[in-house]
Formats: C-alpha cells, sequence, structure tokens
C-alpha cells in the first residue's frame, strides 16, 4: 500500500465518521422535531406523525450504536486483558 493509498482511506475514513455521523444526527433531531407536531410560525396547528418521530429515534440509535462500537472498538485491548473476552468479535483484527 503506497502512501497516497493510506492518505485517501484516513480521508475516507474522517469524512465518513467527522461529518457524516453529525448529519445523521441532525437529520434525527429535524425528524424527531417534525415528527412531534405542533404549533407553526403561521398560528396552524401540525398534527404528529409517528413514523418521522420513529425515524428519528432510528436515526439516534444509529449515531449510538456506531459510537458505542467505536468506543468498544478502542478499548478492545483493555477488556480482553482485563475481562477475557473479544466486545466486538466481528470486526477483524489484524
Amino acid at each position: 500500500m503506497t502512501y497516497v493509498e493510506s492518505i485517501f482511506k484516513v480521508l475516507v475514513v474522517g469524512l465518513v465518521l467527522g461529518a457524516g455521523l453529525p448529519a445523521l444526527f441532525a437529520t434525527g433531531l429535524v425528524a424527531f422535531s417534525s415528527g412531534s407536531g405542533g404549533t407553526n410560525n403561521d398560528g396552524t396547528v401540525q398534527a404528529p406523525n409517528p413514523a418521522i418521530k420513529a425515524f428519528g429515534l432510528l436515526l439516534f440509535a444509529l449515531v449510538s450504536a456506531v459510537i458505542l462500537i467505536a468506543i468498544l472498538w478502542i478499548t478492545k485491548a483493555t477488556i480482553i486483558h482485563h475481562f477475557g473476552f473479544n466486545p466486538v468479535p466481528f470486526i477483524p483484527g489484524k
């Protein structure tokens, strides 16, 4: 693997995790907010939409799962050393 390929991989992962996860979280906030209903700026009442609200919660759960898996992956060696099991067996090792 050349240096250019390595730099490209780091750039792609940085963009996906650095910009993609916050964008998913923001989309979840917008979906949850608009699915909750409420009053519009012109005074009309917007009915709640449970499907859009559930989609927002699904995006929150997805972002939370990615963060949890990342923390487990980072602390994998310590967890294996102290507790004797691999918390992320679905991520291949070196």
